[in-house]
């Protein structure tokens, strides 16, 4: 998942998306314990869009910072 895509969501669809990535993270991680991975990459792409979720709805809740804005500038 792009940065674009996300940014372009409602905050319901971020958060019930975030949900759906948590779990799949969780159903992840359960099968790398009780059997190998078929792809073992899942589990970094996984992290890391719930990451990009995660920024952009902290971008969301910081008030008067426009997207791409530096604090220092």
């Amino acid at each position: 998942m792009k940065a674009s895509e996300i940014r372009v969501m409602n905050p319901d669809e971020l958060e019930g998306e975030l949900e759906t990535l948590e779990r799949r993270l969780f159903d992840i991680r359960s099968q790398a314990v009780t059997e190998k991975l078929e792809d073992p990459s899942l589990l970094a792409k996984a992290k890391r869009d719930i990451a990009r979720l995660k920024t952009v709805i902290r971008e969301r809740e910081l008030p008067g910072r426009k997207e791409g804005q530096e604090q220092n500038e």
